[in-house]
């Protein structure tokens, strides 16, 4: 009998096991009972090296955490699979790297700015109050903010639109591209920058007054190239049959684009529109050079020094003092609030225009 017959005889009557083709794997729990080994081994870490700082000890622990994850998986598992864990683990450390200074940020935001908001706080202005003592209101700021957003979206959004829609459906040749070229100039334009143009031209040359409007002006070029690139990639995504179709009935093309393609991208369309919004809300800046700040309310936007909110807040810890440093908290957080009512408006928008299948 060959020796290969010998070794694969049963033993005492028992059959020999078969080989199985199931890779070992670690159990599903393994990547939250490593991260929380690894949590407690950085804070055991920075205790004892005397680090005073939380954030040394979560750097400590995502670098171990990353070292027992390779090392694990490479035993149990192998190199490849030890390989992809180890790369999900990096995605996984560099999105809390991301957002963990944004949640501290919003946390440390809304604590500190708690403790002065108020129905007083909303719907009084700063006229008359003694700066180092508490009192006072963001009323002046919030409607200055509305009126230059507002009108900086009525500038931006159709010239926006417009400029998308000529771009895709009809642009061709040295107009189209030279177009395109300053759009993606305009995008990296610093907000600095708008607000001396419109400071030189509009105040300087033509001799007009500090204004919100003036501020507004400068908050659309800031705005528009966001429109224009935003709207251009929604009007591609619109399949070409939808264009084709209509065409084929004898519609003429700018109802098509109106009646077909702009209604199919509408929910996109919008949302551009609302970051282009939230890109401009906290711009301080142009309104800095533009619009001089004051703290009474002003409604007309056309004539005369307004406040906003980024203006209040930082006009407010410039001054120094404890009051101040509260309303400053309080307008930051009014200001994150106004941004995110507007984003849920977008989504409201697009859902309720989107069409419907």
């Amino acid at each position: 009998m060959s020796q290969t017959a010998v070794a694969d005889a049963p033993v005492d009557g028992a059959p020999l096991p078969l080989p199985t083709l199931k890779q070992p794997r670690l159990p599903r729990w393994a990547p939250l009972g490593l991260a929380v080994v690894a949590a407690a081994l950085g804070v055991g870490i920075g205790l004892a090296a005397g680090l005073d700082s939380r954030i040394q000890w979560g750097l400590i622990a995502a670098v171990l955490y990353l070292g027992l994850t390779a090392g694990i998986a490479g035993r149990v598992e192998g190199v490849r699979q030890a390989k992809d864990r180890l790369a999900t683990s990096v995605i996984w450390v560099c999105f809390l790297l991301a957002v963990v200074p944004l949640a501290s940020l919003l946390w440390e935001t809304v604590v500190r700015g708690i403790k002065v908001l108020d129905g007083y706080f909303l719907t009084h202005s700063m006229s008359g109050v003694i700066t180092m003592e508490p009192g006072g209101g963001i009323y002046h700021a919030l409607i200055g903010t509305l009126e230059q957003v507002g009108l900086a979206t009525l500038i931006a959004a159709p010239i926006g639109l417009l400029t998308a829609i000529y771009l895709v459906e009809y642009g061709t040749g040295r107009l189209a591209k030279a177009i395109t070229f300053f759009v993606d100039v305009m995008t990296g334009i610093p907000s600095i920058v708008a607000g001396l143009f419109i400071l030189s031209f509009w105040i300087i040359i033509l001799d007009f007054g500090y204004s919100g409007f003036a501020g507004a002006m400068a908050l659309s070029i800031l705005m528009m190239p966001i429109v224009v690139r935003s709207t251009e990639e929604m009007l591609k995504l619109v399949p070409n049959e939808l264009r084709e179709a209509s065409l084929a009935l004898g519609v003429p093309k700018w109802k098509t684009i109106l009646r077909v393609v702009l209604p199919t991208a509408v929910g996109g369309i919008t949302t551009g529109i609302m970051l282009a919004v939230a890109r401009i809300a906290g711009e301080s800046a142009p309104i800095l050079l533009l619009v001089f700040g004051s703290a009474e309310i002003n409604n007309n936007p056309f004539e005369g020094a307004q406040s906003s909110l980024p203006y209040f807040i930082y006009e407010q810890w410039a001054l120094g003092n404890e009051p101040s440093y509260d309303r400053a908290w309080a307008a930051a957080l009014v200001l994150i609030a106004f941004v995110m009512i507007l984003n849920l408006v977008a989504r409201g928008i697009a859902r309720w225009k989107a069409p419907k299948h």
